[in-house]
């Protein structure tokens, strides 16, 4: 069992609570996951979120998780996906001096929208998987116009019946990026991949495994 930290990172508006797995010694990737809004409790303790890090874990890399400003412990104020930027880019460096390797991003719905952002211009990013990436809901909406130059490696999974993520539109999202960009459906999960039949967590944890296998570990 991959042995656990907790601690706080030093974000721009104060303290970001974190949890960190720690990983094998010769492994030659870390991860960072983001977490989902902060107004529908989105923590780094979401179940989805759980899951992914438990995946890469079991790969063996060393992930870190964290709260964006405003959640649990962290301070300062939510800004709406744009302040939340800097909190992606804290833990990165954060990452990059305690490890000094390349580091695979993960994103849950806000934070698959939020942490594309901040880490496809950055270089010590070479791959992004996100999950159940959002395209809208009621008055919210996504826009990923800045895809169309990111050239990275990317990873899309969402439920064939994700209410946040109509299938034509995060078909739309996939087309218009750049790069060698997979799309993995889970027939019959929702947002949370979960399903009438029960959780599907199980496949989207199969399909970013074989996934970060495929593209960075092999």
């Amino acid at each position: 069992m991959a042995t656990l930290r907790s601690f706080f990172l030093n974000g721009k508006v104060g303290k970001l609570e974190a949890l960190l797995n720690e990983g094998a010694a010769h492994a030659r990737y870390a991860a960072l996951i983001a977490h989902p809004h902060p107004a529908g409790g989105g923590t780094m303790h979401n179940k989805v979120v759980y899951h992914a890090m438990k995946t890469l874990s079991n790969l063996g890399l060393s992930v870190l998780r964290f709260n964006f400003r405003s959640v649990g412990a962290s301070e300062g104020e939510h800004d709406n996906g744009h302040g939340e930027q800097d909190d992606v880019r804290t833990a990165l460096d954060w990452l990059d001096s305690e490890f000094g390797k390349p580091i695979l991003f993960t994103g849950f719905s806000f934070g698959s929208a939020v942490g594309m952002r901040a880490c496809c211009p950055d270089p010590r990013v070479p791959g992004l998987v996100a999950l159940g990436v959002p395209a809208g809901h009621d008055t919210r909406r996504y826009e990923y116009p800045w895809l169309a130059s990111c050239a990275k490696p990317k990873l899309f999974i969402s439920g064939g019946r994700d209410e946040y993520g109509p299938k034509a539109e995060v078909e739309a999202i996939v087309a218009r990026a750049a790069g060698d960009n997979t799309l993995a459906w889970i027939p019959e999960a929702d947002h949370f991949f979960q399903s009438s039949d029960g959780p599907k967590l199980d496949a989207m944890q199969a399909a970013l495994r074989d996934w970060v296998t495929t593209h960075f570990l092999t």
